[in-house]
């Protein structure tokens, strides 16, 4: 199970029933604490108000609900997550970096620029895993932390050409030991990124999808970077793609792993998220393509500029300024 096979949708307020049950689930079955969580205290009311007031989001797999999260809305281009929630036999299948990825896509679209959370001190190995999914500690509050990140800069790709275009802008800001995490369903464009990375770089071809050996080395054609191409989709751990050995190509290559949430984030505590999301119209070839950056190696890098590169974006004066775009209302109708 990858994090692509978690279908998102926007919670609303029918949903607080059952919303409430995953969240008691979910924190019930968590290790022990003093005083109890919050959320177990939560009625039905509690969580239909946060979902008038702001929102939440729900994770389903074929179908079922498994997990959710609610949102609320701070000042500074904000969003706050609170109960993130999965249930006890679905963890460990990407569904809460799922969860937080198509809420932050939802509050980028929105013109929203960071998002929040609260994790107890009590939990360090929660701490952890939001540090290592790209979350860092703001501030202390009673009883934890805040901890924050930029939300993802969401790039407009109007055809297959613009998706090429964006691997190339992509390579000209590759270092060695870079990696690059590509997510989205079937036909959205991963692999058409990739033959643009590959171009950008100039590696030996042909790119293609390397779904039946895993991984492919392209060679630089001259001193520059190699591209270390992976897909994921029939990995069912991280161990498997630890498996592949990664770890003697990467140091001076860039590697781009296909369907790889809640996978190859370990690789690297620096990484870049790529999701491909396809227009919700089946005429429009249009995608919306959202990076989010991890780590301090991407702290200082221009990812705004990249949609100049690609192609103009008439919006992108008034989304600087902090005036929402109107985009997607839900955060991943598909596996995103």
């Amino acid at each position: 199970m990858t994090e692509d096979e978690v279908q998102l949708r926007l919670a609303d307020e029918d949903d607080a029933p059952s919303l409430l049950a995953l969240i008691r689930t979910s924190f019930a079955a968590r290790r022990p604490v003093d005083p109890p969580p919050a959320a177990l205290k939560d009625g039905v009311e509690d969580v239909a108000r946060r979902i008038r007031e702001c929102g939440g989001v729900v994770a389903s797999i074929g179908g079922a609900p498994v997990g959710c999260l609610l949102m609320s809305s701070q000042p500074d281009d904000t969003l706050m997550v609170h109960r993130v929630s999965v249930l006890p036999g679905h963890q460990h299948e990407g569904v809460a970096s799922a969860l937080v990825r198509g809420a932050g896509e939802w509050a980028a679209d929105q013109g929203k620029r960071r998002i929040q959370l609260m994790a107890r001190s009590d939990l360090p190995e929660l701490v952890s895993w939001w540090q290592m999914h790209g979350f860092t500690i703001d501030h202390a509050v009673e009883g934890g932390y805040i901890l924050a990140r930029m939300l993802p800069v969401s790039v407009t790709v109007p055809s297959a050409e613009d998706m090429r275009a964006l691997g190339r802008a992509l390579a000209a800001r590759m270092r060695a030991g870079d990696l690059l995490v590509a997510n989205g369903e079937l036909g959205a464009g991963k692999t058409t990124l990739a033959q643009g990375l590959g171009a950008g770089l100039r590696v030996q071809g042909p790119i293609i999808s390397p779904t039946f050996v895993l991984a492919r080395i392209h060679r630089s054609l001259g001193e520059g970077l190699g591209l270390v191409h992976v897909d994921a989709y029939r990995m069912g751990s991280a161990a498997e793609l630890e498996d592949i050995d990664l770890d003697s190509s990467m140091a001076d290559s860039v590697t781009l792993v296909e369907w790889g949430a809640g996978l190859a984030e370990g690789l690297s505590r620096d990484h870049l998220d790529i999701d491909i999301v396809r227009s919700e119209d089946p005429d429009d070839d249009t995608r919306t393509v959202y990076l989010s950056a991890h780590g301090p190696r991407w702290e200082t890098e221009d990812l705004y500029s990249l949609r100049r590169e690609v192609r103009p974006d008439p919006h992108e004066d008034r989304l600087a300024s902090g005036q929402p775009e109107h985009g997607r209302s839900n955060p991943g109708q598909e596996a995103s």
